[in-house]
């Protein structure tokens, strides 16, 4: 059975990086929940005349379910927008625990994740040979905790690359944790505001000038901090290395 109920992930924001079947999901249902203040009005605008639109900012959960299940109840569909990818820093898993209390089937549509679109914004990667092949998806604890394990500094001292979420309020608690975790202040750190928006802003900055880039531009919101250490990394990767043997190639030293 086609599920009538779908969780998708609304990419950072530009329009043009939704995934085609979420584009074409939009573009079906009879209702669409979106967060407001992290959803451009391009993507909403690509539900069909008619279609029942809903900022959930306002909105609790009990709502947002009583909305979806009315519709549901009449044959319509449904689709529930999460910023970015809803795997991440979403609610999927306390809405779905509703509906699965209900027996409605529903399923999950990826989104472009503000880390991911940052890294294409600079036209790099995350990752680089011998000096980092990992990246931490993370937050600072602030109203919301995060486990004590996890505080940003026991997870800096991994020296990968990072991508801090949901921090842009206190920037200079952000740096004190990436210090104290033993980054050098040198390391570089990609300030992206609304990346994939019409207002994007992404700057290169360190880990010792950032927050005050942050506080003069007044990037308190919808701010990603990408840490990365490998930037401007002039390592190799070993498979298109010409002396490298892999299961495509002999490898041989240059003449």
């Amino acid at each position: 059975m086609t599920s009538r109920m779908h969780f998708v992930g609304a990419g950072p924001g530009d329009p043009e990086l939704l995934t085609v079947k979420a584009a074409r999901l939009i573009a079906q249902a009879d209702l669409v929940i979106y967060p407001g203040s992290l959803t451009p009005k391009d993507i909403v605008d690509l539900a069909k005349p008619g279609a029942e639109r809903l900022d959930s900012a306002s909105m609790t959960l009990e709502q947002t379910h009583a909305a979806i299940m009315d519709t549901l109840s009449r044959g319509g569909r449904v689709v529930r927008l999460q910023a970015g990818d809803p795997a991440l820093y979403g609610t999927v898993t306390e809405q779905a625990r509703l509906l699965d209390a209900e027996g409605v089937d529903y399923a999950v549509v990826p989104g472009v994740t503000a880390a991911a679109a940052t890294a294409a914004a600079l036209k790099i990667s995350v990752t680089a040979p011998e000096v980092t092949q990992t990246l931490i998806l993370t937050r600072l604890a602030g109203r919301t905790p995060v486990p004590e394990a996890e505080a940003l500094r026991e997870l800096a001292r991994h020296h990968s690359a990072l991508a801090v979420y949901l921090s842009s309020t206190d920037p200079e608690g952000v740096r004190e944790e990436l210090l104290a975790g033993g980054y050098p202040p040198d390391t570089c750190v990609a300030v992206a505001h609304r990346v994939g928006w019409p207002e994007e802003q992404v700057h290169v900055c360190t880990v010792a000038d950032f927050p005050e880039l942050v506080r003069q531009r007044g990037l308190t919101r919808q701010t990603l901090f990408l840490v990365l250490p490998g930037y401007g990394s002039d390592t190799r990767s070993k498979l298109y290395d010409p002396a490298f043997t892999h299961g495509s190639r002999q490898g041989h030293e240059p003449a």
